[in-house]
């Protein structure tokens, strides 16, 4: 007789004379049933459903069981849920809750057509890995097996539509904040080079937001400098949003890594305001000798923090075409002299140069969270298949679901104390329910913990969403 390893029953340590035993026969039982809320999200909003038809689907329409909107929303709310690998969804597709999310009307895979797959509603990690595989120009032999595309200039479009979708009415100004960040990599993928300033092995890829709206992710190699290609991108988003609103004032921003004579150059050509920091050199420092020693010694009557601002114009020795007003912040602090430098197109009549630096350009600071936001919550760092091509749809997925998250939070958490939380803080509060899924031919039913603690919460947000028109 074959010995049974694994028992029916495990038991606890005894809670007093009470035995404590478990079993795992709770039957449809979910952790994510607030994933429900990103549902309403997205049938108020249209993000998945947009960001599906940027892919063509060249795969027999007979001889399929998922299609793209349906595998491309398993991605998206697999990654908005926490659910980073592919491999997870080897599991993930047993989950009743998880294909109603995916808009299965089987979500219990009763009906699926081989036998052994009855009882997985949704489709495994190699199904899903085709989204990432179809080369841009597909031969007739990569077609036979690799027939999903993806259309980047669509998705590209795709976001900015979706900032432009959010504004009942064009706002004053907008500005555009533009940096690059270091994508770690752990093996031999394309496209990966060392880096001297962060010493890695990675990526570098371009990020461009408006506040907390993603308008461009551009997975770049590292053997580059840090502002190449932010023209063509800013060319691409300003002339987007330009013509659905011809009046708006826009101010790009950046660190001295943006600091480029043809950056600067394009916006001044096109009306575009900007304010760039700008590394310092001996030249400068000689010019705010006497703020220095200003901040200096106001720093030693009082022992706290001292800034000393100063305006002038500026031209470099030969790396810009023109004089352009720059702007210093002679600061001394307890480590001592600590000098800092803007450059800009907004003259001062319009603002002056305190303002300038501390409300304008050190705000950009918002968006360097904005963007571990999305490498750390939502994994736009797992970029580790061997294809830059395949990195860069990895990449695209990880901004879906970061939009997703951002107008679940935008829409449903206004007016809560949740209003401003991260991404991962709403996943652990607000998404992360258990629920048992009882299905019958006309209802799903989704019990959820009586102990949620957030319950109020939960009601809160569901009214938010409840009041936006549905769009799908």
């Amino acid at each position: 007789m074959k010995t049974e390893c694994t028992p029916t029953q495990l038991k606890f340590h005894a809670l007093g004379r009470r035995e404590v035993v478990g079993k795992f026969d709770g039957g449809n039982i979910t952790s994510d049933a607030g994933g429900l809320l990103l549902r309403e999200t997205e049938k108020r909003t249209g993000i998945i459903s947009g960001f599906a038809s940027c892919f063509e689907d060249k795969r027999n329409p007979e001889a399929i069981e998922h299609t793209i909107p349906e595998l491309v929303a398993q991605r998206v709310y697999g990654l908005a849920l926490g659910y980073e690998d592919l491999n997870d969804h080897d599991d993930l597709r047993r989950d009743p809750l998880f294909a109603v999310l995916v808009g299965k009307e089987d979500p219990e895979g009763e009906k699926r057509i081989r036998p052994q797959d009855r009882g997985k509603a949704l489709a495994g990690k190699s199904t899903l890995n085709r989204l990432e595989l179809t080369p841009a120009e597909p031969t007739a032999a990569e077609l036979r097996y690799k027939k999903i595309i993806m259309k980047p200039e669509e998705i590209d479009r795709l976001f900015v539509d979706i900032f432009l979708q959010a504004h009942a009415e064009p706002p004053e100004q907008i500005v555009l904040d533009v940096d690059a960040t270091d994508d770690p990599l752990h093996g031999n993928q394309e496209g990966g080079f060392f880096h001297g300033y962060y010493m890695d092995y990675c990526y570098l890829p371009l990020y461009v937001f408006c506040g907390e709206f993603l308008l461009c992710a551009r997975l770049r190699p590292s053997n580059i400098d840090a502002s190449e290609g932010t023209e063509k991108e800013l060319e691409r988003i300003i002339g987007q949003i330009r013509n659905a609103w011809p009046g708006v004032k826009i101010v790009v921003r950046g660190n001295s890594g943006f600091c480029r004579d043809k950056i600067m150059t394009w916006c001044e050509a096109h009306g575009i305001d900007f304010v760039f920091g700008f590394a310092k050199n001996e030249r400068l420092k000689a010019m705010i000798a006497q703020e220095l020693q200003r901040a200096k010694e106001q720093y030693e009557q009082t022992k706290e923090a001292s800034r000393v601002f100063k305006d002038f114009r500026y031209q470099t020795l030969k790396s810009w075409t023109r004089e352009r007003r720059v702007v210093a912040k002679a600061e001394h602090l307890e480590k001592g002299s600590n000098p800092r430098f803007i450059v800009t197109s907004i003259e001062m009549e319009r603002m002056d140069e305190q303002t300038l630096y501390e409300q304008l350009y050190c705000a950009r600071g918002d968006m360097e969270n904005r963007i571990k936001e999305q490498q750390l919550c939502l994994f736009a760092d797992r970029t580790s298949a061997g294809k830059m091509r395949a990195n860069q749809i990895r990449l695209y997925f990880s901004s879906a679901a970061y939009t997703l998250m951002q107008t679940l939070r935008r829409l449903g958490l206004r007016d809560t104390q949740m209003a401003a939380a991260q991404c991962n803080t709403i996943r652990v509060k607000l998404l992360k329910i258990g629920a048992q899924i009882k299905i019958t031919v006309r209802k799903v039913w989704v019990s959820l913990a009586g102990g949620y603690p957030y319950t109020e919460l939960f009601h809160q947000v569901y009214r938010n969403l409840q009041a936006q028109a549905l769009r799908c």
